[in-house]
């Protein structure tokens, strides 16, 4: 019995200091989920606690207040899919599987991370109206370098002959747009097509879809006159 009481005492307790990266885990996974469903001014910090088995104490003393753990989220958010992408672009894959493998990894993270996208169009809309502390770091450091390294390597699929002659201005908001809209529009997509467009089987089918919408678009004929499948080295 003793034994069994000293190592309880010896044990952190969750929503402690003594565990501080499950603690911190914990808030910014329930914080992520409350600030996409309500936006930061909705957002309550009690529901925040309540959800993350914490005491507002605890909320406080690893975020000072409720704009730097919205800037937490935003960051644990944007460097998780930062990093996801990097693997595929600093691969030595060529340039027609290595943008269908970013098309695709970039697709799975999203599938995977599902209200990201509801988290990203509240801060867009929070910058359109000039309330974003935000979103100047968030370009800086995470959506400037993937724009730039997947511009890089369209330039270079097109300097090959591999590409068709497309502008990444235009081509690289089209391809994020065609994988994030359909995750944040899915509400009213099963209201149209009669069906749950996340079921697993769905977002299977949607993720072929892409990757053969952007081959299409993208590459030019092989020689042959075949069209490419663009999905060698994809996870499927």
């Amino acid at each position: 019995m003793t034994q069994t009481l000293r190592h309880r005492a010896q044990t952190p307790r969750m929503g402690s200091r003594g565990q501080p990266e499950e603690s911190r885990a914990a808030i910014l996974k329930a914080a992520a989920q409350e600030f996409a469903a309500h936006g930061i001014a909705g957002a309550r910090t009690d529901a925040i606690a309540r959800e993350a088995r914490v005491n507002k104490a605890l909320l406080y003393y690893y975020f000072k207040d409720k704009e730097t753990l919205y800037g937490a989220v935003l960051d644990h958010a944007f460097s998780g899919m930062r990093s996801t992408v990097f693997q595929v672009l600093d691969s030595d894959l060529p340039p027609r599987e290595k943008i269908m493998a970013y098309v695709g990894a970039y697709f799975d993270f999203i599938a995977s991370n599902q209200i990201y996208p509801k988290l990203m169009q509240r801060e867009m809309m929070r910058a359109r109206e000039g309330h974003s502390e935000h979103i100047d770091r968030l370009v800086k450091t995470y959506f400037q370098p993937v724009y730039r390294r997947v511009g890089e390597l369209l330039h270079k699929g097109i300097a090959e002959g591999e590409f068709r002659q497309v502008d990444p201005v235009h081509f690289v908001p089209s391809m994020v747009a065609m994988i994030v809209f359909y995750f944040s529009s899915a509400p009213v997509m099963q209201r149209i097509v009669h069906f749950n467009p996340l079921a697993p089987e769905r977002i299977a089918e949607r993720r072929a879809a892409v990757l053969d919408f952007i081959s299409a678009a993208l590459f030019v004929p092989h020689a042959s006159g075949t069209a490419p499948s663009g999905k060698s080295g994809v996870r499927k």
